[in-house]
């Protein structure tokens, strides 16, 4: 009998080798955890696998042909769902992005990518690759900008961010630039498409001092925690470690201000830059 067709990778192959891992599991009469102790991880690891918000590696598609009898069907078709527009450090988190169901973000140093205007990103990219042409900045900016669309569903995913009072007054592509971002960073939040905090100066010392952090919640998969740092990126589905960002992003909101007190700081510092005024 032949083995099942290569998938397409038009039509979202890290969904779609999900679905097949799912349904070669059940055929196999084994469950998430079953599966999990064969390729010695956890079976929230194999259910976010097969959610589709973690990529599959080859080490694991080699063993997941060899457990479950799938010939190389795997083998042969992780490497299409592996392919991304994102950087390598990003790609599975921006993945995993695009399925969450709830998204809460600490943004220390810049406005998050989900709620950047395209000439924001674009400085942002230009100072990350200073010497890149333009075809590349305009490749990057692009994807940022497609990256936002999961906000234009009105009710989901749930997205609240928090961020620091230096990523506003910095001047990041100059105070044109800045003024929109702003706009459209209160425009979202009064259309209640996101919910924003700023984090004052005057909070002082904070939980999450020490960097960024990213929690992502998923209808059918465990929640994600993402760590970023200068072109590095780490995953993490530890219960613990999800917990205790849980916990640190709570004390975040405590020390921030309340999301109308912000948007009306947001609104002010934008007709500020407009006004070419220092905030």
């Amino acid at each position: 009998m032949a083995g099942p067709k290569d998938l397409d990778p038009s039509s979202s192959p890290r969904a779609l080798l999900g679905a097949e891992l799912r349904h070669a599991r059940e055929k196999a009469g084994l469950s998430q955890e079953e599966l999990g102790q064969r390729l010695f991880v956890s079976g929230s690891f194999v259910g976010q696998l097969e959610a589709g918000t973690r990529r599959m590696q080859p080490e694991y598609a080699r063993l997941l042909d060899e457990v479950l009898g799938t010939e190389d069907f795997f083998q042969r078709n992780c490497g299409a769902a592996a392919k991304s527009k994102y950087p390598e450090h990003f790609a599975e988190a921006a993945e995993a992005e695009a399925e969450a169901t709830e998204i809460r973000e600490y943004a220390p140093l810049l406005i998050p990518g989900l709620l950047q205007t395209s000439a924001y990103a674009r400085a942002v990219c230009r100072a990350y690759q200073p010497t890149a042409n333009e075809e590349e900045i305009d490749r990057l900016v692009a994807a940022r900008v497609e990256r936002a669309r999961i906000l234009s569903d009105p009710t989901a995913p749930l997205l609240w961010a928090v961020i620091d009072e230096a990523a506003l007054r910095r001047v990041t592509g100059g105070r044109e630039v800045m003024a929109e971002a702003l706009r459209h960073l209160a425009e979202l939040g009064q259309r209640g498409r996101a919910i924003v905090q700023v984090l004052p100066f005057e909070a002082g010392a904070h939980a999450s001092m020490e960097g960024s952090t990213k929690l992502m919640e998923f209808e059918e998969a465990p929640p994600l925690v993402y760590f970023e740092g200068v072109g590095t990126g780490r995953l993490e589905d530890d219960p613990a470690v999800v917990r205790h960002q849980r916990f640190t992003y709570q004390l975040l909101t405590a020390c921030a201000l309340s999301p109308q007190n912000s948007l009306a700081l947001i609104t002010a510092m934008a007709q500020d830059y407009a006004h070419e005024e220092h905030p």
